[in-house]
């Protein structure tokens, strides 16, 4: 399986303290064992999944994208719901 990650994922992902990069890890790994983790959005999200979760008692969300034809799983964002789904739109 090929992992892909976006630049805004990246940027986002390098900001998070060390604790919550050991939360977040454990989430991405719990998403590359099983891609159907999440759920899926509809509408303008159509065919973005969004996996929540705790990382340091608060709920964090990550947001992917799942080729099951070419085994490539891509990650778009993390981060807390608030403006998230704004965000991800864009």
């Amino acid at each position: 399986m090929q992992i892909l990650q976006k630049p805004s994922f990246q940027k986002a992902y390098k900001k998070l303290k060390p604790n919550q990069k050991k939360d977040a890890d454990s989430a991405i790994d719990a998403i590359i064992s099983c891609p159907t983790i999440g759920v899926q959005k509809k509408a303008d999200l159509s065919g973005v999944f969004v996996h929540k979760f705790r990382m340091v008692n608060q709920l964090t969300l990550i947001a992917y994208t799942f080729d099951d034809n070419c085994l490539v799983l891509t990650f778009f964002a993390i981060g807390s719901h608030e403006n998230f789904y704004r965000d991800l739109k864009q």
